[in-house]
């Protein structure tokens, strides 16, 4: 009795392992950012008053797609990701999920979920998922071993989700706020990636990765990238509210936290360290949500 009770433990402790392995794959914080970018572009589209079943479809569509990309992103790495202490435990260079089984689950939910958003949402969205796709995998990911100007080809695809957020709900596309979000969210990526690259550049090296942090020893182009963009951050990011009525006290939120991250490019930038790195990367982890829910609380600011 007690031998069958442990097998059925050992068994459901393996099934959970394996789930485990399958969530990692697809890169969960990437994607929940994924998802709130898209859920808060669209209340934002719709000046608060959105469609919500129309929003959950949109972040079950934009999960699948977003969930294909990470896992074909970890396939394609697997080599260099079995070559860093960040990334060798991964399921793939880990040896717990084979290639073929991968290669599965990207091109699965890349086509429910493409075909889901297509058929529950509309077409464009679905298109912009698929663009954003291919921009990711088939641009970004093999640009890392190329040549450091994939940040900014990766910031185009981290950027992308807010026009899916407002092309699920039909928002007005004269209206200039769409441009002004896409713009804060793809700026926003430089100070954050710099961080990133910094603090693991040997890994980077290690493997090849023409990281700005690898190519110049000396920091000064990641440093000037890291401050460019929070300098850039700070009018569009004024812009994303444009003229809603009463709404100065948001102003004057957004507007400090794109000082707050500045502060810290700044300081990276004159003096890049892990100290100075970490200190960015978490002001840049703080920024980006709290501008986001700043503008959601737009619509009741009267």
């Amino acid at each position: 009795m007690s031998a069958s009770v442990l097998t059925y433990d050992e068994q459901a402790e393996s099934q959970r392992a394996r789930l485990s392995d399958y969530v990692e794959l697809t890169k969960p914080r990437i994607s929940i950012m994924v998802m709130v970018t898209v859920a808060i572009t669209a209340c934002i589209a719709r000046h608060g008053q959105p469609d919500f079943l129309v929003i959950i479809h949109a972040l079950v569509g934009t999960m699948l797609t977003a969930a294909s990309a990470s896992a074909m992103n970890q396939w394609m790495e697997r080599r260099l990701d079995s070559r860093m202490p960040r990334t060798e435990n991964r399921p793939i260079p880990a040896g717990r999920i084979s290639g073929q089984q991968v290669l599965f689950l990207v091109f699965a939910s890349l086509v429910v979920g493409a075909l889901y958003l297509a058929v529950m949402v509309n077409p464009l969205t679905s298109a912009l998922s698929v663009v954003t796709w291919v921009i990711y995998v088939a641009l970004y990911t093999p640009m890392k071993t190329r040549t450091p100007l994939n940040t900014a080809v990766g910031a185009v695809s981290g950027a992308l989700p807010v026009l899916m957020g407002w092309a699920a709900v039909e928002g007005d596309w004269t209206d200039a706020r769409w441009a002004a979000l896409f713009l804060m969210v793809f700026f926003w990526q430089f100070p954050h990636f710099m961080a990133i690259a910094y603090l693991y550049r040997q890994q980077y090296e290690q493997v090849g990765m023409k990281m700005w942090t690898v190519v110049d020893p000396s920091q000064r182009r990641s440093g000037i990238e890291a401050v460019v963009g929070a300098l850039a951050v700070l009018p569009v990011s004024m812009a994303t509210i444009g003229a809603v009525p009463d709404s100065r006290v948001q102003l004057v939120i957004v507007f400090a936290l794109g000082v707050f991250q500045l502060v810290y490019a700044i300081r990276y930038c004159m003096n890049a360290n892990e100290t100075t790195a970490r200190k960015l990367l978490r002001a840049s982890l703080i920024y980006l949500p709290l501008v986001l829910f700043t503008l959601l609380s737009l619509p009741m600011a009267g």
